[in-house]
């Protein structure tokens, strides 16, 4: 049964819940969605798709630990009621979902307020209500970004920008390594009253 679970979760699909209020206000705390795994076996993620990831604590250079959890080890934290038990927890292993903002070659700027101008055009961003509060100055506690992606990386943001730990504030670097995504976030299974396919 642990081999069939582990093998489902490692290929093909696994269940993921929100933790934090990152994504507000299209994915609520503990939702429950299901994370497919295959699209990004034959190409790189899109911008606008929802993602989950490892853990920056699993790639940024300056907060992983140089003995890396095996993925065995990541399975087993994340299997249910494992996890919960005290002393198993490893911040290498968690998932983080966020939004593909730039991918290779994207030249991005984000503003003190977390708006975004992707290649020179402002962005549309729909789903994102919650700006970061700008002060007189026109500042904010929020980061401000001009990058331009490099090959083999996307740019991640969360929808809450006011309330996101994201490509931002990452103390190593703002990108995240395509081989640390785990896959795409594509329906939401509970609660059922929002039960549906994830639009990007």
């Amino acid at each position: 049964m642990v081999a069939l679970f582990l093998g489902i979760r490692h290929f093909l699909v696994e269940a993921r819940y929100i933790p934090s209020g990152s994504m507000l206000p299209g994915l609520q705390i503990q939702d429950r969605l299901l994370v497919e795994k295959l699209t990004y076996r034959s190409r790189s993620p899109q911008r606008g798709e929802v993602v989950v990831f490892n853990s920056p604590y699993a790639f940024d250079p300056a907060l992983k630990n140089p003995k890396r959890p095996s993925p065995f080890r990541c399975a087993l934290v994340n299997f249910p009621l494992l996890g919960t038990v005290p002393g198993i927890a490893e911040p290498a292993c968690d998932a983080y979902i966020k939004r593909v903002i730039g991918i290779a070659g994207d030249r991005v700027e984000v503003s003190p307020s977390g708006t975004v101008t992707r290649n020179g055009q402002a962005l549309k961003e729909p789903y994102v209500r919650s700006l970061c509060p700008l002060d007189q100055q026109g500042m904010s506690a929020c980061r401000t970004m001009n990058v331009t992606v490099p090959d083999g990386s996307v740019l991640v943001l969360g929808d809450n920008r006011e309330n996101s730990w994201d490509s931002r504030f990452w103390p190593g670097g703002p990108f995240l390594p395509e081989q640390e995504v785990l896959g795409r976030a594509v329906f939401r299974f509970w609660p059922l009253n929002r039960v549906g396919i994830l639009s990007d």
